[in-house]
């Protein structure tokens, strides 16, 4: 019976809506009989089906077969234009502040508050965002957090004082802090071996995104002014909100939820897009055993390390990216490439210039700054996936830190202007890579939460960083400078302690699967 049942039976795949939700190969649909074997088709019937109940996947499973294409593309699209509105309200702030201190006549500690309160606000909301999205999902909190954003964003356009200006500037800063989650819902729809390029690849859409509001500002600023340019700013966010409409719910989301029916629905979507098959069997979904979307879970024994490593890389990155920028800007203004030598002609000139609006040369200045990010992103792009996550985030790192500390010698001003840009593209290398490197460790039930915290002392270290690049670098250049090559060579020791390497690991759904893959690859190692 069982030669015959081999001989006789054939199973069909179908891609069509009218076949069931499981894709089953049984009864009329799945199983063909020969006619001289009519007598015994009750059996084979059932045979057939429980042949096909024996065959489950899971959402992992089915992202690396369907792997990546048309669904893919558009959703990279979508989650850069969300990049490009975050980069355009952050690059504001350099064209702002400038403007409103001539305008309102504000002293320079009211001018600096303008940039400090967004990120106030960027850090009060970050593990609120992670928990919405952890418990209500991915793309609910990402709509929520555009309109949001949008509506603040123009409606500091109207801010008629400085106190509502930090107001509502402070509340679109509120909304920024939920951004990094479009990182969350993007990689769940990644095969491992895309993943890394992928998520560095949106980091073009930032760089685009500051090209851009430095482009805007050339044009409008001079004709229409800054209000015009906060408006015309937050419309981006408002085109990603509406394009949410079309994305779909992270399918990882629905199977932590229990949702079987529509993580499949899911998942047979992208596989239409793509123009692939789905994996043969049920969806498995496991029962919930863990609670989703609590703030504690990152400090659990399995992921304590990890936890605290990573947010320390994400402080050290905010902390010497938005340091080196507000850096760059101090060192040109001093009109000296020696660091240490303060003249009095030279405050003179910093003073009478503290009300002069920005110019043509200025803007230039600004998006050559911009560009410098370019080199960074792709040489992140082609290492990530060679030596690792945890080693591309430990050599950029370093070489920031060797930059940095380039800059205390006395040179010429391109020299200066050289190390200052490799730096910064190093620098914004290594903070994409934490980029993917987060979302990877953490399981589905907290990694929403996990990259939220992260996010969270990333905004630590952007409040305290003008203290540094401005304050301090006024007092001691040389002290100012060494503390961020110093900051960023611990980085780099963390980033080697990190206790596990994601590149190449499918991405885990509980803690529990997190501590049994960490103690397989600890085995792997010692027994090596």
């Amino acid at each position: 019976m069982d030669n015959f049942v081999s001989r006789f039976v054939k199973f069909r795949r179908y891609r069509d809506e009218e076949v069931s939700k499981y894709e089953h190969l049984g009864g009329a649909d799945g199983v063909e009989l020969d006619s001289t074997a009519s007598k015994d088709s009750d059996e084979l019937r059932k045979r057939a089906r429980e042949s096909l109940d024996d065959d489950t996947f899971t959402v992992e499973e089915a992202v690396e077969a369907i792997g990546f294409g048309k669904f893919q593309i558009k959703l990279s699209l979508l989650a850069g234009l969300c990049w490009m509105a975050d980069a355009m309200e952050m690059m504001i702030l350099s064209i702002l502040s400038p403007e409103l201190h001539c305008k309102w006549q504000l002293e320079t500690w009211q001018e600096a508050m303008i940039t400090t309160v967004v990120f106030v606000g960027m850090f009060l909301s970050s593990t609120i965002w992670g928990t919405i999205c952890d418990r209500y999902g991915r793309r609910v909190g990402l709509i929520m957090c555009a309109i949001w954003l949008f509506y603040y964003g123009v409606l500091t356009a109207f801010s008629p004082s400085l106190l509502w200006m930090l107001i509502l500037r402070g509340l679109v800063g509120f909304g920024i802090g939920g951004v990094p989650q479009s990182v969350t819902l993007y990689s769940e729809f990644l095969p491992s071996t895309a993943r890394a390029r992928c998520v560095v690849f949106i980091e073009v859409f930032w760089a685009i995104g500051t090209c851009f509001e430095v482009a805007l500002a050339l044009v409008v600023m001079p004709t229409l002014g800054w209000r015009w340019l906060l408006a015309f700013s937050a419309i981006p966010v408002l085109i990603f909100a509406l394009a949410c409409k079309w994305m779909p719910e992270s399918a990882r989301y629905h199977v932590i939820c229990g949702q079987q029916e529509k993580a499949f629905a899911t998942l047979k979507r992208i596989a239409v897009e793509n123009n692939k098959p789905m994996p043969l069997g049920k969806l498995v979904v496991k029962p919930v055993q863990e609670k989703r979307g609590k703030f504690s879970d990152l400090f659990t024994p399995e992921l304590r390390v990890t936890s605290v490593m990573l947010m320390f890389i994400w402080f050290a990155n905010a902390f010497s990216y938005y340091g080196l920028v507000l850096m760059t800007t101090e060192l040109f203004q001093s009109g000296t490439t020696c660091p240490g030598e303060q003249t009095v002609a030279g405050d003179q000139q910093m003073c009478y210039t503290d009300c002069r609006g920005l110019n043509t040369k200025d803007y230039i200045d600004l998006l050559w700054t911009s560009i410098a990010e370019f080199p960074g992103l792709v040489v992140t792009f082609f290492i990530i996936e060679r030596i690792g996550r945890k080693k591309t985030m430990a050599l950029e790192f370093i070489i920031f830190s060797i930059f940095t500390f380039l800059v205390c010698i006395c040179t010429t001003r391109a020299i200066l202007t050289l190390f200052l840009f490799v730096a910064r593209a190093f620098i914004s290398g290594a903070f994409q890579a934490a980029y993917v490197y987060t979302p990877e460790v953490y399981p589905t039930t907290i990694r929403a939460v996990g990259l939220g915290a992260c996010s969270g002392m990333a905004r630590v270290g952007a409040i305290i960083t003008p203290f540094v690049a401005q304050v301090m670098l006024r007092i001691s250049e040389y002290l100012a400078i060494s503390i961020y090559g110093t900051v960023c060579l611990v980085a780099a020791v963390a980033a080697l302690m990190l206790p596990v390497e994601t590149k190449g690991r499918a991405m885990q759904e509980t803690s529990s699967s997190h501590h049994k893959d960490a103690e397989s690859r600890a085995n792997d190692t010692s027994s090596k």
